[in-house]
Formats: structure tokens, C-alpha cells, sequence
């Protein structure tokens, strides 16, 4: 009498078997060997993938912040002509708007900055008032000598870390600043020169702001640059910056100026972001190669464990065993590469996030070499941002592009013939 066999779906059996071909044994070295590597290839394919796009991810939300920090969200201005008379009730009526948190008229103008014995360096100094400075949290939390308060009421600036290290400043030496565009004489215009004392070092996490942006009170920015009573542009905060255009439109509707020019964040860094966009996708695209190149491997593992395994399986089948039983356990088999090995790809990818920057450093004096250099990509440190819905996707295309690696291999064994497989027994 034939003996019964469970061929319920996954039946205990089918686990039985599928872990025990996973099992190294002597003469199925090359066979384990192969489920080694198409394990590795799942593992490190998967946390590749995954900390590439946090790291990419990591770029876009630290430049967006810093840029936006600084910025503001939108920008208004006129186009008749390129400043702004009565500033301060303008700033009033647009923190009215809906979606609108701040409000902050500025200055901006081109200077060479100097000190005694040193190279002089192109700056661009920025006019705004306390309460304008204290807007931007960029500015008001990254304050590390000195202090805003009473900013208005001084011809003292603010500075970044870059600038007072490079040229060994401290809170309360003076820097000289030359402007082109002094006072008019009749024989031409005089640049005018004057020196200011620091009262701020500011670390704004941006290489290039710390060492290229100085801050200066509204009003002395106003005397300096010759626009008594006028500003260049009101930089507008909103509350949600992804979905600036409605604030925008509200902002437009509102008919603060005659001949308006209104620029989201999106429209002036729209370059930039969007050479991110298309690197982060292509990253995507080209990484995922490697998890497709180790599902390929489980496809060729199980194809020689099942020419391996024939006579066992012409055995099960004269026993009983259905073809879906065979085509099951071989599914098992290889859908646990699979799924150990992208669970394992994501626990290190999460971990190489959590301490990213650790090991740059560790990496760095192990090789001496300048991973990364903050005066290239701007940033005080390597970003990561573990997006979950990012990562998701990366596991779960992961644990697809394995099972399905496995259907052919696993049709073919449940596919082969017990007589022939039993024929020289």
C-alpha cells in the first residue's frame, strides 16, 4: 500500500525538504556555494540600494533646507523697477495672506571684504532687520559667538564660521567692506569704504554661506548701498513650502504691487532639483541591476539542485507527492534566499544609515583619503534620510523579483518524470 503523503498547500514536508537542500552537505558543496552567493548578491544588492537613495534623499532634504533657510519660499519683487518703496506695509499685507508666516524686506549687493594682511574676498552682504534675521531658523538657531539681540541698533555684522576661520576673526575685530557703488561726485562715483565690527559668527552648515554671505542691519545696508527708504525684494516664508503655489497664487491675488514678479522656490532652483530628480532615479534604476543579477543566481542555484535532486524527486513522486508539492518545496527553497537575504540587506542598510557618518570618518583615516569634501558638496556632513515608503518599494521589489526567480526552476522539477528519473537506479 502506498504510503500517504500531506500535500496539503505547504505542507510541513515541503519545509522539511526545502531546509534540508539548503543544508550544506559534502557532495552538494558547489550547489551550497551557489545559495551562499545568490544570498550575498540579495543582501548587499538590497542595502546598496537602499543607502544610496537615503543618502540621495539625505542631499535633497539638507540642501533644501539650507537653501530654503536662507531664501525664504518666495520671492517678490517688481519688474517696472527693481526695488521696493514702502517695504514695511507691504511685508504687513503679505503676512496677511493666507499661508504666509513671515514677511522680510532685504537688501542684497556685492562688496570686497577685507582685513589687514590678508587676500580680499568677493562677499555678498545681505540687509534685513533683526526680526527679518530671526525669521530664518537657519540664522537665529546656528548663532555660535556673539548675539543678535539689539542688531537693529548697531553698524555691527553677522558672519559665517567659513569666513572668521579662514581669516582667524573673532566677535569684535573689524572687517573692512568695499563697495563700487559710493557716494557720486562730479568727478564719477567714489567706492565706499567702511569698516564694521563683528558682533555674530553664524554656522549655517553650508560651506558656501559661511564663508560668502554677510549679514548687516537693514537700515546701514540702506546707507551703504545708496537705497534710502527702498529694499530689492520681501522674502516670503510660507507654512507648507511643498505646496508653495497656492500660497503663491494667494500671494498674486493680493495686488501689493503695481507690475508684480512673484518666484516660487521650485521656479528658481528648478535646475538644480531636478538634475537631483534625475540622478536619484537613474541611481535607482542602475542599482537595481544588482538584485536583479542575484535573482538570476537563484534561478541557476535551483536549476542544478534540481538536476542535482532527481532521483529524490522521482522518488517522492512514485511515493505519492503531487507535481505541486515537488514545484512547492523548491519555491521554499529559493523564495528563503530571497527573503533572508533582502531582510538582511535591509537590517545593515538601516544600521550603515544610523552610523553613515562614523564610518566615513573610520573609513577616511583608515585610507587617508578625503571622502568627503564639504567645500565640493557644500554640506558639514554625509546626509542620510531612510525614507520608509522608498524602502518599502526597494523590499518588496526585492521579495517579487526572488519568488519569481524561483517559478521556473520549481515548474521544471515538478515537471520531471519519475520513470526517467528512476530509469538507471
Amino acid at each position: 500500500m502506498t504510503p500517504a503523503v500531506d500535500t496539503r498547500p505547504f505542507a510541513p514536508f515541503e519545509w522539511l525538504l526545502a531546509l534540508r537542500y539548503l543544508r550544506a552537505r559534502r557532495k552538494e558543496g558547489f550547489i551550497s556555494v551557489i545559495a551562499g552567493f545568490s544570498f550575498l548578491g540579495i543582501l548587499l544588492g538590497v542595502a546598496t540600494l537602499i543607502i544610496v537613495m537615503a543618502v540621495m534623499n539625505g542631499f535633497r532634504k539638507e540642501l533644501f533646507a539650507k537653501i530654503l533657510g536662507l531664501d525664504g519660499h518666495v520671492v517678490v519683487d517688481r519688474s517696472d523697477i527693481p526695488t521696493i518703496p514702502d517695504y514695511g506695509e507691504i511685508a504687513k499685507r503679505l503676512e496677511g495672506v493666507k499661508g504666509v508666516k513671515h514677511a522680510v524686506p532685504l537688501i542684497e549687493g556685492q562688496v570686497m571684504a577685507s582685513v589687514p594682511r590678508l587676500q580680499p574676498l568677493g562677499i555678498k552682504v545681505r540687509g534685513l532687520s533683526e526680526e527679518g534675521l530671526k525669521a530664518f531658523p537657519l540664522i537665529a538657531k546656528n548663532v555660535k559667538a556673539g548675539k543678535l539681540d539689539a542688531f537693529d541698533g548697531q553698524e555691527g555684522i553677522a558672519i559665517g564660521i567659513g569666513l572668521a576661520r579662514q581669516w582667524h576673526l573673532n566677535v569684535g575685530d573689524n572687517i573692512t567692506l568695499i563697495s563700487p557703488d559710493g557716494a557720486r561726485t562730479p568727478f564719477g562715483t567714489v567706492p565706499r569704504i567702511k569698516a564694521y565690527k563683528i558682533a555674530a559668527i553664524l554656522e549655517m552648515g553650508m560651506s558656501e554661506f559661511d564663508l560668502r554671505i554677510i549679514f548687516m542691519p537693514l537700515a546701514e545696508a540702506q546707507r551703504f548701498f545708496n537705497k534710502d527708504g527702498i529694499v530689492d525684494v520681501v522674502a516670503v516664508i510660507v507654512d507648507d513650502p511643498e505646496n508653495v503655489e497656492k500660497t503663491a497664487a494667494a500671494v498674486a491675488g493680493a495686488d501689493l504691487l503695481p507690475s508684480p514678479r512673484i518666484f516660487t522656490w521650485k521656479e528658481r532652483n528648478r535646475s538644480f532639483f531636478s538634475v537631483l530628480e534625475v540622478e536619484r532615479n537613474m541611481m535607482f534604476i542602475i542599482l537595481s541591476i544588482i538584485v536583479l543579477v542575484a535573482a538570476f543566481n537563484i534561478i541557476s542555484g535551483l536549476i542544478m539542485l534540481v538536476k542535482d535532486k532527481g532521483r529524490e524527486i522521482g522518488i517522492l513522486r512514485t511515493m505519492g507527492a503531487t507535481q505541486g508539492a515537488i514545484m512547492r518545496v523548491f519555491l521554499i527553497t529559493g523564495a528563503s534566499i530571497g527573503f533572508v537575504g533582502t531582510m538582511a540587506g535591509f537590517l545593515l542598510a538601516v544600521v550603515f544609515c544610523w552610523r553613515i557618518d562614523e564610518i566615513r570618518h573610520f573609513v577616511a583615516r583608515l585610507t587617508g583619503a578625503v571622502l568627503f569634501d564639504e567645500n565640493i558638496y557644500y554640506l558639514k556632513q554625509l546626509p542620510a534620510d531612510l525614507n520608509w515608503q522608498t524602502t518599502g518599494m526597494i523590499v518588496l521589489m526585492a521579495l517579487i523579483l526572488s519568488v519569481l526567480a524561483t517559478l521556473y526552476p520549481s515548474w521544471r522539477a515538478s515537471r520531471l518524470d519519475p520513470v526517467e528519473a528512476l530509469r538507471y537506479e
